[in-house]
């Protein structure tokens, strides 16, 4: 993880700067089962040497526009196909994502999926074939929202420094007390090398791609928060690298379970610049 430690007064030069003000995204207001949106996460395996890949994503881009802001995809290059080819301008796989994919489980093929990170009846792991992510979204999206995760996102553009702000709240009681916040940093529309089935083209365009993440691999522990004070708030500084385009990147976070069960109770997704 390439959180940044930084001394007092360097965090504080990201509003220094006063040419161009910070892009501030404010929290919402404090939600309950009853009128929270739950929102689903879709994980999608992937790689630039996946042949069967690109329709994968074409998938995951169907499923999004069906279904809109109540469901939030990462792709993560991760695996045997993720390593970039010679004229590749990127390398895409990070530690985080190697770390996510021994943590969930290798795809037997691709393209593969997992949706909240949960085992459902009938499947012996957590990894799902494209035909059957549909079914499992909608059956995500009728269970009510136990928790509400909201996240408040200041950026200078000058500094390209970016301060992260998640309001977990539990809107049910949880008697988990193994509930874990993850903040992942994504960046869409990454042109470089794919292979596809008409052979390798240069300018495919590689969507939410997992660049880094705020948090470790496996989340950060929230649940004696929670339970005692029915909300759990972190805040995460972070330089967005001068090779990313910001006004496609945006911030995931999602409230999830740890320990045997890794189910995700809740997941949102702001954009650093609106």
């Amino acid at each position: 993880m390439r959180l940044l430690i930084l001394p007092i007064v360097l965090v504080l030069s990201l509003f220094a700067c006063e040419e161009i003000p910070p892009v501030i995204t404010p929290l919402e207001p404090g939600g309950n089962p009853n009128t929270t949106k739950r929102r689903v996460l879709i994980e999608e395996f992937t790689g630039v040497r996946c042949v069967n890949c690109p329709a994968g994503t074409v998938e995951v881009l169907n499923l999004r526009e069906l279904y809109k802001d109540q469901l939030i995809s990462v792709g993560i290059h991760a695996g045997s196909f993720a390593p970039p080819y010679p004229d590749s301008k990127y390398d895409f796989r990070t530690a985080e994502g190697d770390a996510i994919i021994n943590l969930l489980g290798k795809p037997l093929g691709y393209p593969s999926a997992v949706i909240n990170r949960k085992l459902y009846d009938g499947e012996f792991d957590l990894q799902l074939g494209r035909s059957q992510w549909a079914g499992f979204i909608a059956q995500e999206l009728a269970a009510p929202p136990v928790v509400e995760v909201k996240l408040s996102i200041t950026y200078n553009p000058v500094t390209r420094g970016l301060q992260v702000s998640v309001e977990t709240e539990a809107l049910l009681p949880l008697p988990q007390e193994d509930i874990r916040l993850s903040v992942m940093l994504a960046e869409d529309n990454v042109v470089d090398v794919q292979l596809t089935p008409d052979g390798k083209t240069a300018d495919y365009s590689h969507r939410h791609n997992l660049r880094d993440m705020l948090t470790p691999f496996d989340g950060e522990p929230i649940g004696a928060d929670l339970s005692s004070k029915k909300k759990a708030t972190r805040a995460y500084p972070f330089f967005i690298p001068a090779n990313w385009i910001e006004k496609n990147c945006s911030v995931i976070a999602f409230a999830h379970l740890g320990g045997s069960k890794l189910d995700v109770l809740q997941v949102s997704e702001v954009k650093v610049v609106q």
